[in-house]
C-alpha cells in the first residue's frame, strides 16, 4: 500500500462519514492550539477552545460533537489548559445531573407505549386541527415538565413514523400486515394517493413542530424537564417546588404565549402551518388502531396499567422531592421492569442506549467547563455584566445567554453561566437576593430563545437527525422558519418578564411565604467553603 493510498484511508477512517472540510478542520484547530499557546499564552488559546467547541456543537448534524469536541478537551489537558483532576471536580459536582440523564431517560423508556397509546388516541380521536395542535403542545409541555424532553420527542417521533408507514403502505397498494414495504420509496405511490401524501406530510410536519415547541414550554419549568435545569437547581440548592415557584414570573406568561402563538397559527396558516389531515388518511389510521387493539391481550393492557401507576410514583417522588432525580430515575426502571416481566440484561440495556451518548457528551462539556474555570476566562464578561444595576443586569443575563443558546447547546452555556454566577456570589460580588435573581435568567435564557434553532435544544436536534424528518421533508431551514413565530414571541415575553415580573412577584412569594429567603443560597455558600 502505497502511502498515498494510506493517508487516504487514514482521513476517510478519522471522524467517518462527515465531510473532508470538516475532517481538516478540526485537524487544523487541532494543530494550531498548541501553536497558539506558545506565541499568546493560555487565555487567548482558551477563548479559541471555546469558540472551537462551539463550532463542533454547531456542527453537530455533520458529526456528533462527542468525538471532534472530545478531541479538543483531551488536548487541552495535555497542553496544560486544564488538568484532568479540575475536570473531574467539574463532573462530581454535577452528578446529580448525570444520574438524570443515565437514568431518568432510561426510565421513560420504559414507559414509551403508554405514551405511544395516549398520543395515538388524541391524534385520532380529535377532529379539529386546531385543538389538536393545542392538545400536542400543551401535553409535550406537562410530560416534559415531569418527564424527559427528548424522550416525549422520541415518542411522538415513533407515532409519525408509524402512522406514516401505514398510510405510505396503503398507498403503495399494499396491505397492514406487509412487513417487507420500503416507506422511504415514493415510486409505488399510486398517482391517487400522491396529493393526500402531500398533505399528509404537511399535518404531521406541524404536529411535530408543536410537540417540540411544547417540549420546550414545559421543559423550561421544573429541575428535571433539561439538564441544566436540574444542574442550575443543584448550584442554588434548590428542590423541585422550589425552582417551579421562582421560574413561575416567566415560565406562566411564556407559556400563554406559546399556547397562544399554536392555535394563531394554525387559525391564521402562517409559517407552513393549518395543513388538515386528509379524511381518507384518517380512514385507514382509524382501521389500523382499531385493527392493532383487537391484538392488545390482557397482559399488554396489565402493562400499561403498570407504566401509569408508576407515572404517578414518580411525579409524586418528584414534588415532594423524595431522593435524587436521578435516583428516582431508577426506581422507574426497577418498579416496570419488576412488574412487566422484563428481567433480560439485553432488553434493559436498550433503554441506556439514547441516553448514554449525551451523557458522554456533557462530561466533555465539564472538561471544557474546566478550562473556562483554571484560566478565568469569563471573569471579566461577568464583571461587566455584573457592574450593571437591578431589572438591566438580569435582562442582560437572560439575553446572553439566549443568543449564546440560539447557535450553541443550552446546557453548555447554562454551565458556564451559572459556574460564574456561583462564584460571585462565594466571593461576595453579588448578594445572595441577585444570585437567585441570576439563576432564574440564566436558566429561563438558555431555554426559550434556543428553540430558534436545531443547535440550542437536544429535543429539536433529536427531531431533525430522526427518521421522520426526511419522511416529511422537515430540513433545517424549515425548522428554523416553523420555530421563528415562537422564537420571536416567546422570547420577547420572557425578556420583558424577566424585566418587569421577576423581581417583584419573587418579592411577593417570599412576603407570603412561599419561598424562604436566602435560606437556600446560605447553604451554597456553606458547601462551597466546605
Amino acid at each position: 500500500m502505497s502511502n498515498c493510498t494510506f493517508r487516504h484511508a487514514l482521513l476517510a477512517n478519522f471522524l467517518g462519514n462527515a465531510p473532508d472540510w470538516y475532517k481538516y478542520t478540526i485537524l487544523f484547530f487541532l494543530a494550531l492550539n498548541p501553536v497558539l499557546l506558545y506565541l499568546f499564552g493560555p487565555v487567548v488559546t482558551g477563548w479559541m477552545l471555546i469558540v472551537e467547541f462551539i463550532f463542533t456543537l454547531a456542527m453537530a448534524l455533520k458529526c456528533y460533537p462527542l468525538q471532534p469536541g472530545g478531541l479538543l478537551a483531551i488536548e487541552a489537558v495535555f497542553i496544560g489548559l486544564t488538568s484532568a483532576e479540575t475536570v473531574l471536580h467539574e463532573v462530581i459536582g454535577a452528578i446529580n445531573v448525570l444520574l438524570l440523564l443515565i437514568f431518568m431517560v432510561a426510565g421513560i423508556y420504559f414507559m414509551k407505549n403508554l405514551l405511544l397509546f395516549a398520543f395515538t388516541k388524541i391524534l385520532l380521536g380529535v377532529r379539529s386541527k386546531i385543538l389538536l395542535s393545542f392538545l400536542f403542545c400543551i401535553i409535550s409541555a406537562v410530560l416534559s415538565a415531569f418527564l424527559d424532553a427528548l424522550t416525549v420527542t422520541a415518542v411522538i417521533v415513533s407515532v409519525s413514523v408509524g402512522f406514516y408507514g401505514v398510510y405510505h403502505k396503503i398507498a403503495s397498494g399494499k396491505k397492514f400486515h406487509h412487513d417487507d414495504h420500503d416507506h422511504d420509496d415514493d415510486n409505488q405511490i399510486h398517482d391517487d394517493f400522491q396529493n393526500d401524501l402531500e398533505q399528509f406530510r404537511g399535518f404531521l410536519r406541524n404536529l411535530l413542530m408543536h410537540a417540540a415547541i411544547g417540549t420546550a414550554l414545559g421543559g423550561v419549568c421544573t429541575l428535571v424537564g433539561e439538564p441544566q435545569n436540574l444542574l442550575i437547581a443543584s448550584k442554588a440548592n434548590w428542590h423541585f417546588m422550589e425552582f417551579f415557584y421562582r421560574m413561575t414570573p416567566i415560565t406562566m406568561p411564556v407559556l400563554v404565549t406559546g399556547l397562544a402563538c399554536c392555535v394563531l397559527l394554525e387559525l391564521k396558516g402562517w409559517f407552513g402551518y393549518g395543513v388538515k389531515l386528509p379524511e381518507e388518511v384518517r380512514v385507514v389510521l382509524v382501521a389500523f388502531d382499531e385493527e392493532e387493539d383487537k391484538k392488545r391481550n390482557t397482559r399488554k393492557k396489565a402493562e400499561l396499567i403498570i407504566q401509569a401507576l408508576t407515572g404517578v410514583w414518580l411525579v409524586i417522588a418528584l414534588t415532594l422531592h423524595l431522593a435524587e432525580v436521578g435516583l428516582i430515575g431508577l426506581s422507574v426502571i426497577i418498579f416496570i421492569t419488576a412488574f412487566n416481566g422484563i428481567i433480560d440484561e439485553h432488553q434493559i440495556g436498550k433503554s441506556f442506549m439514547e441516553a448514554l451518548p449525551f451523557a458522554a457528551l456533557l462530561t466533555v462539556f465539564f472538561a471544557i467547563v474546566a478550562v473556562i474555570a483554571d484560566q478565568q476566562l469569563f471573569s471579566p464578561v461577568i464583571k461587566a455584566v455584573l457592574a450593571l444595576e437591578g431589572n438591566t443586569q438580569v435582562a442582560m443575563f437572560y439575553l446572553a445567554n439566549g443568543v449564546l443558546s440560539m447557535v450553541s447547546d443550552n446546557v453548555f452555556v447554562a454551565t458556564i453561566y451559572i459556574n460564574e454566577v456561583k462564584q460571585a456570589l462565594v466571593q461576595g460580588q453579588i448578594t445572595q437576593d441577585a444570585f437567585n435573581l441570576l439563576a432564574v435568567a440564566i436558566n429561563t435564557g438558555t431555554n426559550i430563545p434556543s428553540v430558534a434553532t436545531p443547535n440550542g435544544q437536544a429535543a429539536f436536534l433529536f427531531l431533525l437527525t430522526s427518521s421522520i424528518a426526511p419522511l416529511v421533508r422537515l430540513s433545517y431551514g424549515r425548522m428554523v422558519w416553523m420555530a421563528l413565530p415562537y422564537t420571536i414571541s416567546m422570547s420577547l415575553v420572557g425578556l420583558l418578564s424577566v424585566y418587569l415580573f421577576l423581581q417583584p412577584v419573587t418579592e411577593m412569594y417570599y412576603e407570603k411565604g412561599v419561598l424562604q429567603k436566602h435560606s437556600s443560597t446560605e447553604k451554597v455558600i456553606e458547601k462551597s467553603h466546605h
